[in-house]
């Protein structure tokens, strides 16, 4: 499988996760509800990591190989936290399509700091999913 197929399920997998989410933080605490879900994705994904990967291979990582992804995972959970918590005060069409700006941040963040080139789809693309984003959490 490439990239676009992965892509296209890790959407999928997102969408997924909003609605089950928005399920799950219904009348519990959000932070609560957010170390449970990461509980479950630690177990689940070192479960993957064993069956296809040697996970004693990160021994051999780089300093810093692990400072991005310990920062990696701290942007995560923050993410999730706020995600979470949005999702417990509003609807899913309403919170799901403001989470997906981070598309956008992530373009220009990739621009700024890894120096990716940028060209008119990107501007253009960009400029659509803030449209975009803003016509589905527009509140009459």
């Amino acid at each position: 499988m490439n990239w676009l197929t992965w892509s296209l399920l890790s959407a999928l997998f997102a969408g997924v996760t909003a609605v089950l989410a928005k399920a799950g933080v219904n009348g519990v605490d959000s932070n609560l509800a957010t170390a449970i879900r990461t509980s479950v994705v630690l177990i689940f994904t070192w479960g993957i990591a064993f069956a296809v990967a040697k996970p004693s291979d990160a021994l051999q990582f780089s300093q810093r190989t692990w400072l991005f992804l310990t920062l990696s995972g701290i942007a995560t959970g923050l993410s999730w936290i706020c995600y979470f918590r949005a999702l417990q005060l509003g609807d899913v069409a309403n919170v799901a399509p403001i989470d997906k700006l981070s598309v956008v941040f992530a373009i220009v963040l990739a621009a700024v700091f890894l120096k990716e080139k940028m060209n008119w789809q990107h501007a253009i693309g960009g400029s659509l999913i803030v449209a975009g984003a803003l016509v589905l959490a527009w509140k009459k």
